[in-house]
């Protein structure tokens, strides 16, 4: 073993495949790749995600309280990424990068048509906002497109660099 660099830690413990998140404030929609977010329970299914204080979705989502999170397949990658180094306060990025608004059920912000899955989510925990910036979001609805077969997703390592979903497997397991 060798010591490897706590700034790179993250790397090591990437917790699932990169997303995007969709906001809607005061007539105004915008998506941002967010790769900060983990289940926390199953039903009703929780998501934790961290939103930087930094970021223009950070106030829309503190706001109004609801967001989707729109799952992207290898194909987007491209898009991925340039809406992640994007900022939506003076660009309309669903525009910009070509992506489908759809109209939510249960929530303002939009799907996002490209994307085999999206899950309309509304914030239900804000008390480690302030401190870590940390929302727990219940998912109201969740949408998939069955035309997207076995869909491969994309995972953050850093700098630039992405994992694709690899090979299943199926183990026996006592957990349905």
């Amino acid at each position: 073993m060798e010591v490897f660099s706590l700034s790179k830690v993250y790397q090591l413990l990437e917790p699932g495949p990169v997303v995007l998140l969709t906001t809607a404030d005061k007539g105004k929609t915008n998506v941002m790749a967010l790769s900060w977010h983990m289940m926390v329970e199953f039903e009703p299914p929780l998501v934790a995600c961290v939103v930087s204080s930094a970021d223009f979705s950070f106030a829309a989502l503190r706001a109004t309280r609801e967001c989707v999170i729109a799952i992207p397949t290898l194909a987007l990658a491209p898009v991925v990424v340039q809406v992640g180094n994007t900022s939506g306060r003076d660009l309309d990025k669903f525009k910009a990068f070509g992506l489908t608004p759809l109209p939510a059920e249960s929530v303002v912000p939009p799907l996002i048509a490209e994307c085999f899955a999206n899950l309309e989510c509304k914030v239900t925990d804000t008390r480690l906002v302030n401190k870590y910036n940390l929302f727990v979001l219940e998912v109201l609805k969740a949408w998939i497109d069955p035309s997207q077969k076995t869909p491969k997703t994309i995972h953050h390592q850093g700098y630039g660099t992405f994992v694709v979903d690899g090979e299943t497997i199926t183990l026996k397991s006592k957990m349905r």
